[in-house]
């Protein structure tokens, strides 16, 4: 579902701003009867290195509201949902470990008529550097309108503000549009807040496991289950335009590829085989997709439409080449195969030619997913132990990320700054998913009801 959003902001603000939807709605933000173009300073830029990153205190104190009324998205009222949606905000800056955000539990809360007019005093004695505030308001027509607002604390000024009119079962996905702002505003970066992923969920021993496809928000909140379990769903991945997710499913024993749409929740056969299948990837157009397939005992990739038909096969020599990942613009593929005899990462065309090595550091290179903004390779590297660990699209700066015993499956945030993988439990411990940035810092476990794997990394949300 598209969200309605506006962008209500003084016309001299500088830096990157968020895309608005074609169907944008405007809005009436508190105090934009008031502001005028003469009402900032020319000239102010706010853009964070990645050296003061850290020491940036960002306060992000309870959103306002101007009557406190009920609404089914919080039992409580608008006043308790405003608390909620602050929180939103906090953690997702804070889980991002680039900034020192403070958030609402521990701020005074400021009243509706200071979204526009902060109380500069008292955010500056407490040493906020930036300050983030926020409204929410309920409509006659049952929506919510959310605003966000970011200032310079130490310039008094404000630096970009936004709205959105919601339902209330989206208020978080509002919360996820402010972070993003804020984020996009200050780092110079594309937003990644209101994206959602796609994972495997896991119940049961681990020689009989029950895996169901499950989605949910970037936070883990909004969980919900896609399949049942009836039959086994592997490597899931979202379509470029969000609508659609290709997963593997393993049904009587024989692999097929599905494509699940997401709104209608109907699911259309795209190929099926008794040969093993493995691990479906898009195109960047939506067009296709890349799996592969071993045909006795000789293991290809292939390409087919979406809609299905007859697959075109990309590799044919006589060993084993997996996986297969698009660059963003859909030219060339990374995979991995074993032809030089032990398992490595390859380039070739999207049409299969020019195939070439690109991993000679040592150890095997496995899973490889091209980054979004195409500079990058993420992949599993197995040197004993399993790592995450990315690379140029040369092979070249090969860096390991993380130090687990078995961390593999790498998946890429909208903006290529953060990598999602699942880290298998020891014994009888579940495996779960992490994300890591990439300085190799920011650690961080994904909660998730049950046991998690094959996590996919969608784009940001329409």
């Amino acid at each position: 579902m598209t969200i309605r959003s506006t962008l209500a902001t003084l016309s001299c603000v500088l830096g990157p701003l968020l895309a608005l939807p074609a169907a944008a709605q405007t809005l009436t933000l508190p105090g934009e009867e008031l502001a005028t173009v003469e009402t900032a300073q020319e000239g102010v830029n706010v853009t964070v290195t990645a050296e003061s990153w850290n020491d940036l205190g960002i306060a992000i104190p309870a959103f306002a509201t101007n009557a406190d009324v009920a609404t089914p998205a919080n039992s409580s009222g608008t006043g308790a949902l405003g608390v909620e949606l602050a929180r939103v905000v906090f953690n997702d800056l804070r889980n991002n470990g680039l900034f020192r955000p403070v958030g609402p539990d521990s701020l005074p809360r400021p009243g509706y008529a200071q979204i526009t007019s902060p109380a500069w005093p008292t955010w500056q004695g407490r040493s906020a550097e930036m300050l983030v505030h926020g409204y929410v308001r309920a409509n006659p027509d049952g929506r919510l309108t959310v605003g966000c607002y970011l200032y310079d604390v130490a310039l008094e000024d404000e630096l970009v503000r936004e709205g959105w009119v919601v339902t209330p079962a989206e208020w978080r996905r509002a919360a996820h549009k402010c972070a993003d702002l804020v984020y996009s505003r200050l780092s110079g970066e594309s937003p990644f807040f209101d994206s959602r992923i796609a994972y495997i969920a896991e119940t049961g021993p681990k020689d009989n496991r029950i895996k169901r496809l499950a989605i949910m928000d970037s936070d883990g909140a909004n969980h919900r289950f896609i399949t049942n379990g009836q039959a086994t769903a592997l490597t899931p991945r979202y379509s470029p335009d969000y609508s659609r997710i290709a997963y593997l499913s393993y049904q009587d024993g024989n692999p097929r590829i599905y494509v699940y749409d997401i709104d209608s929740g109907r699911q259309t056969l795209v190929t099926e085989s008794s040969n093993p299948t493995f691990a479906p990837r898009w195109s960047p157009d939506g067009r296709y997709l890349l799996y592969s397939m071993a045909i006795a005992g000789n293991t290809d990739i292939y390409r087919i439409p979406a809609t299905g038909g007859t697959p075109q096969r990309l590799t044919s020599s006589p060993s084993i080449e997996v996986g297969g990942s698009f660059s963003p613009d859909g030219s060339q593929i990374v995979f991995e195969s074993d032809q030089s005899g032990t398992q490595q990462c390859y380039i070739m065309n999207a049409d299969g030619s020019n195939q070439r090595r690109i991993s000679f550091f040592g150890g095997r290179c496995a899973t490889p997913e091209w980054s979004p903004r195409g500079d990058q390779i993420a992949f599993t590297h197995i040197v004993g132990d399993f790592h995450i660990a990315v690379m140029d699209t040369r092979g070249q700066g090969m860096r390991t990320l993380t130090n687990g015993w078995q961390d593999e499956a790498p998946t890429w945030a909208p903006n290529g700054r953060i990598i999602q993988f699942f880290r298998s439990g020891r014994g009888n411990e579940d495996s779960a998913i992490w994300q890591v940035d990439l300085t190799g810092e920011n650690e961080r476990r994904l909660n998730t009801p049950l046991g998690a794997s094959d996590p996919a990394w969608g784009p940001v949300l329409p």
